[in-house]
């Protein structure tokens, strides 16, 4: 018996060795699917994720803030390593310099404050006194703002009575004498911090050199890079900036004889690390500070007036003339991270906002912008399979008839 030569697809026998036609519908169904399920799970882990950082907010936490400040103080890290001071030395001058400026703000803030909070159930009728003006002009309000002053000043009488001890000095007393898990999370994240710093030349060149690739060990040394040079120089200038505020108006204070300027400014340097807000809460804090202090309506807001003042300067031209462009970020972005962070870790998060969504933002400029959308659905329901040579397209079949 002869042996048939193979059929010649150029003599007409093409369909002999084709193969059979793809199942387009169950393909597209099998990736509807998948995309459907994967587009589910993302979903319930983006709204799981705030919840189980609140709920973790004893672990999370400490570690978010010594990670933050540890890339923030990685410049002056580097500044010492370059002039040949050991790794773990340099660390742990960088983390005694953080903690003793801590430890000074502290100081003059929580000592002086302690003396203000014992000391307001005796000035409510100071204080009454000062905006009985604005109560007999406005009568309506009178009984509601009585009743209110009278809650407040009957609170704080009985917490004066109960609270006898002595007020924290600095950062370690004020931990101290609070819960252990204070503690514990202060302990934890100075450990971090040290590590972090002290390994921080080995991990970036471990996390660069893991790439198997030139244009990705670049890519992962850029990204690197544009974190820490971008949180370190907003952080850097803000608190440049913040102090010569809180400074400014802790002269001010002074010249017109408000007591404790210096732990005022504090407040007000300390706030101002949170965007719209925090200069609110501050001059509010203020204004109740000159009510407590002077008799006189004026002389009480004047206090309020100044650092509103100085804020306006501050923020229409000192802070674009000195950060520039460089470090704009959108309204509408520092809004819906403050609202988030502030929901989920309080007044430390509402602080961790700003440096958090600088460190997010710059990851994903530097790394590129991912398509879930187009990723999750581009097989799966925006663009059918392609069709192989010879087979029947259905769906061209169904809509011709």
């Amino acid at each position: 018996m002869v042996a048939q030569p193979p059929p010649d697809p150029t003599n007409g026998d093409a369909k002999a060795v084709q193969a059979p036609p793809p199942l387009a519908g169950d393909e597209t169904r099998r990736d509807r699917l998948l995309a459907a399920l994967t587009l589910i799970a993302g979903m319930g882990l983006m709204l799981a994720t705030p919840f189980a950082l609140q709920a973790g907010a004893p672990f999370f936490l400490p570690l978010t803030a010594a990670l933050v400040i540890a890339v923030a103080l990685v410049p002056m890290l580097e500044w010492l390593e370059r002039r040949r001071v050991p790794s773990g030395l340099a660390a742990f001058l960088c983390l005694v310099l953080f903690l003793a400026i801590a430890n000074v703000a502290l100081a003059s803030i929580v000592v002086p404050a302690s003396g203000w909070v014992r000391e307001l159930p005796a000035r409510i009728g100071r204080i009454q006194a000062n905006v009985k003006p604005v109560i007999d002009t406005y009568a309506q309000l009178e009984a509601f703002v009585n009743r209110l002053i009278a809650e407040v000043a009957a609170a704080p009488a009985r917490t004066a009575q109960a609270n006898v001890g002595t007020p924290p000095t600095s950062l370690i007393d004020l931990v101290g004498t609070s819960a252990p898990s204070a503690l514990i999370e202060m302990f934890f994240a100075i450990l971090v911090i040290y590590f972090v710093l002290s390994g921080w030349s080995r991990l970036r060149a471990r996390a660069i050199t893991a790439r198997r690739s030139f244009d990705g060990a670049m890519a992962t040394a850029r990204v690197i890079q544009n974190v820490v040079d971008d949180t370190s120089a907003y952080l850097g200038t803000i608190t440049v900036i913040n102090l010569s505020l809180g400074l400014t108006v802790a002269a001010a204070l002074w010249a017109i004889g408000m007591p404790t300027p210096l732990m005022w400014g504090g407040i007000v340097a300390l706030l101002n690390y949170i965007p719209y807000l925090g200069p609110i809460l501050a001059a509010a804090l203020l204004a109740l500070g000159g009510l407590m202090t002077f008799d006189d309506l004026f002389w009480a807001l004047l206090p309020s007036a100044i650092m509103i003042g100085a804020h306006l300067i501050e923020a229409n031209l000192v802070t674009p003339m000195i950060v520039g462009h460089r470090l704009t970020i959108h309204p509408v972005l520092i809004l819906v991270s403050l609202s988030f962070w502030g929901w989920v870790w309080g007044l430390t998060g509402a602080l961790l906002a700003v440096p958090l969504l600088i460190i997010i933002q710059t990851v994903l400029n530097a790394a590129g912008k991912p398509d879930i959308a187009g990723f999750l659905f581009e097989r799966g329901m925006l663009v059918r399979p392609p069709t192989a040579p010879g087979s029947i397209d259905r769906n061209s079949v169904d809509q011709d008839g």
